[in-house]
């Protein structure tokens, strides 16, 4: 599990437990923040599939703003993107970035968000960094939905305004966070995979 750098709210607690009779992975997310990371090399995108649902949404959620950039559940995929091709100033900035936190940053990151308040395949940049990208599902509360995404059609649809080339997976990543509106949010996941 991991969190922001120099993270000073809690962590999104993860556990499997049952829900509805199969094994789930819960994520509860108290003015918190924190992904669980599946670290990948040189894995090729294809497809990836899951099942998710989320029991109490974040309240106050808006995407567009850093005050409301909160997400119930997200699945998202880490792409290793050559450095050469991220623009100049937000490259200076993740290579300025690297060197204080003593890790590399991702180049890269699309992030499949359950959204009820926007349309369902909404494109928005993250309100902090221009570096992750977000596409919007739209579901009920309280009910199990499939999901399926090509990740190389994806990743050209929110990043072929830098390259047409897509780049191999450097990890795939689940998330739930609370931390800019203060609330608590309650979801599962399931059968998360890759599908070539």
């Amino acid at each position: 599990m991991t969190g922001l750098p120099e993270q000073r709210v809690p962590l999104t607690r993860f556990s499997v437990t049952e829900r509805d009779g199969v094994p789930a992975l819960r994520i509860e997310s108290d003015h918190a923040y924190g992904l669980l990371l599946h670290p990948l090399s040189g894995v090729h995108a294809g497809s990836l599939a899951w099942r998710w649902r989320v029991d109490r949404p974040v309240t106050g959620a808006d995407l567009y703003r850093k005050s409301g950039d909160d997400a119930a559940l997200k699945v998202c995929a880490l792409f290793d993107m050559p450095l050469a091709r991220v623009p100049f100033l937000e490259r200076q900035w993740l290579r300025l970035a690297s060197a204080r936190y003593g890790q590399t940053l991702p180049t890269a990151t699309l992030c499949y968000v359950w959204e009820p308040g926007l349309p369902a395949g909404s494109v928005l940049h993250n309100a902090f960094s221009h570096r992750l990208r977000l596409i919007t599902a739209q579901h009920a509360v309280g009910a199990w939905n499939s999901e399926q995404h090509d990740l190389a059609a994806d990743f050209r649809r929110v990043f072929g305004d830098e390259t047409d080339e897509v780049p191999p997976l450097r990890a795939i990543a689940i998330g739930a966070d609370t931390d800019n509106t203060g609330s608590h949010s309650l979801a599962w996941l399931d059968g998360l995979r890759l599908v070539p």
